[in-house]
């Protein structure tokens, strides 16, 4: 019987690995500290690629992410505290324990029911609280978006989106109350975080993943605002001699584009 294929092209990249961790100057200098701030960045360029619907990127963008995976299990093992086999077998592991629905004999009717069960068998396993596996370093649109689904699967959240929307509603008219006595600084930012909490949390009620949301506003605003630029080039002009006016044209332009 032939070789898995997958299996093959994994034990390539291991081998690659063990080569370069010997070999390669820049491999043999890298700790788990220096890959750490590298790890975060491809992560968000895999993030980008999945925003673009760009799959030979994606596919790209996860071999990186595979490859860093394997120099922390690389590092890992000359530190003697783990190699791959210990990381992949985890892994695996936590899979079939937290299914008990696939590997076990509990049912569930929907995805909701696995959720709930997932955090059910963390706290089993040790954790104090519902919320230990949310990461600190999280931006803080991902890191709301994350508490939110938490605090849901044991059942702590609305009934319906008009709720949240009330809840919405209420947090702005606290905001501009707020504003409208010229509150401290630190009140309005209290407030500000509030809104744009009741905001993330009515996005998750009607599906809508906010910092992709925000992103493809992000892009939609570069794309329309660099137009405006090479317009006002193509005019002669320079953006801060225009009017507001005179800008609005080419952005109204840059809008139906």
């Amino acid at each position: 019987m032939s070789k898995d294929p997958r299996l093959i092209a994994f034990e390539r990249l291991l081998n690659i690995m063990d080569d370069l961790r010997e070999k390669c100057p820049w491999d043999k200098k890298q700790t788990l500290e220096s890959l750490r701030k590298l790890t975060i960045e491809e992560t968000y360029e895999l993030a980008d690629a999945i925003l673009e619907n760009d799959l030979e990127e994606i596919k790209n963008e996860v071999g990186d992410l595979l490859l860093h995976m394997v120099f922390y299990a690389k590092i890992g093992s000359e530190k003697g505290a783990f190699d791959i086999s210990d990381a992949l077998n985890a892994i695996c592991e936590k899979l079939i324990h937290r299914h008990p629905h696939i590997y076990g004999d509990v049912e569930v009717k929907d995805e909701e029911e696995v959720k709930a069960n997932w955090e059910k068998l963390k706290l089993q396993e040790g954790k104090e609280s519902v919320l230990e596996g949310v990461p600190k370093s999280l931006p803080a649109m991902v890191k709301a978006s994350r508490i939110q689904e938490k605090a849901r699967g044991v059942g702590f959240d609305w009934d319906s989106s008009d709720q949240v929307w009330d809840k919405v509603q209420e947090e702005l008219n606290e905001f501009k109350d707020e504003m409208d006595k010229q509150a401290s600084q630190k009140e309005l930012e209290s407030e500000f975080g509030d809104v744009i909490f009741s905001l993330i949390n009515y996005a998750r009620f009607i599906d809508i993943d906010p910092e992709s949301a925000l992103e493809r506003t992000n892009k939609k605003f570069i794309k329309r605002f660099q137009y405006l630029e090479s317009k006002a080039k193509e005019s002669g002009k320079k953006l801060h001699d225009m009017s507001l006016k005179e800008m609005d044209v080419f952005w109204e332009e840059a809008k139906k584009l």
